[in-house]
């Protein structure tokens, strides 16, 4: 939903009915994420995507059917369909798309999500996509972790053993970034089945932070960028750390780098998603550096550029300085892929594969010497840390 927000917005708060297609599970190669949206507005205009154009055509009418309706509907799509080549993913993946109508009547508190996202708070919304009473179908709950541990909860879904379970289960999404189906038993059992409860987990940006103010920091925090990371650049040296210098960068900060992280971690700002580069090359950086960040066992990828010679060497003087071998083992240096990368753009695609490979379990070889599924099962993706 985040994606289609801008468009939303003023079509709620004008009053107007909104078909939201959402899609909420895939297996195989489905092109599209948990989370993916497709509005249908008023006059008919489509906005977003659910599966990359396979299927936008048949979602398109089935939420022009929902908002005349106003009754959602969850719906399959995938290669099993009689006529796959019109509404079916050819490419050999399935989804769930639900499909809702939104108005003020329907989601009353989206202006609240709405800038809870806009401002970077976290907050989780869970909506009943399945349940064999058709009362609990579409009902909602709005979750937003509390500043002194307690969360806030707006909203239900029917039951208080549900609400609570949901709660608990959407808080621990909002910690990984991570949109998902989960499934109870009717009334919230978490053992049973019955009910299925779609949660998006608008978490803040992941963070991207970029130690060294070179050339190459400069595309790898493009890329970044490009990605929806919150970019961070550091370095120590004023002349080189500017704005000027990085304009892809949300932040540019003149500081050590060793002390930078440590104030970072001190401070709670790093989490399961955080990814640090460390583009020095350079002992009286990197070294600091990377004693702080390979003790920081939230952080999900630590990469230090260099040849093999400084990266040896770097080995050496990490150990001196008493790092364990599990602590050594965090690091990926020499940092990136295999490409044969020359230039600094070239580089940083590099860089960001592995980053992309190590947050979704990808073995970072040729997709044509590779047998079986594409992408790995849903569910073995939501665990991966983000």
């Amino acid at each position: 939903m985040r994606e289609v927000l801008t468009e939303l917005l003023p079509w709620w708060r004008a009053g107007e009915s909104v078909g939201l297609a959402t899609v909420v599970a895939t297996f195989r190669s489905a092109p599209r994420p948990p989370g993916a949206s497709m509005l249908v507005g008023p006059g008919g205009c489509a906005v977003g995507s659910v599966s990359g154009g396979c299927v936008e055509g048949a979602v398109y009418e089935l939420a022009q059917s929902v908002v005349a309706s106003g009754r959602p509907v969850l719906q399959r799509y995938g290669v099993s369909d009689d006529d796959a080549f019109d509404v079916g993913l050819t490419c050999g993946g399935v989804l769930d798309v639900y499909v809702e109508k939104v108005d003020r009547s329907t989601f009353p508190d989206l202006a609240e999500v709405a800038a809870d996202i806009e401002a970077g708070r976290p907050v989780a919304v869970a909506t009943v996509i399945e349940h064999p009473d058709p009362a609990w179908f579409g009902r909602r709950l709005t979750i937003r972790p509390g500043a002194d541990g307690s969360p806030s909860v707006t909203g239900g879904l029917g039951s208080g053993r549900a609400d609570d379970a949901i709660r608990d289960d959407a808080l621990g999404l909002l910690a990984t970034g991570t949109s998902a189906t989960l499934t109870y038993g009717t009334d919230g059992q978490r053992r049973g089945e019955g009910m299925r409860v779609f949660v998006w987990a608008f978490a803040p940006k992941p963070r991207l932070l970029v130690f060294g103010a070179i050339d190459f920091a400069a595309a790898v925090a493009r890329a970044g960028s490009f990605l929806g990371y919150h970019v961070t650049v550091c370095d120590a040296r004023p002349i080189f750390a500017t704005r000027a210098r990085f304009p892809d960068a949300d932040e540019v900060v003149v500081d050590w780098p060793h002390r930078y992280l440590r104030d970072e971690e001190q401070a709670g700002r790093l989490d399961a998603r955080t990814v640090v580069t460390v583009l020095t090359h350079d002992p009286k950086f990197d070294v600091p550096l990377l004693q702080v960040a390979l003790r920081i066992p939230e952080i999900a990828y630590v990469g230090a550029m260099g040849s093999r010679r400084t990266h040896h060497q770097r080995l050496d003087r990490l150990r001196d300085n008493g790092l364990t071998v599990d602590e050594l083992d965090r690091l990926h240096s020499p940092i990136g892929l295999d490409l044969g990368a020359r230039t600094p753009e070239e580089t940083a695609v590099s860089i960001v594969a592995e980053i992309i490979a190590r947050r979704w379990g990808g073995s970072g070889r040729h997709l044509r010497d590779i047998a079986g599924a594409i992408h790995e099962s849903a569910d073995r993706m939501s665990a991966l840390p983000r």
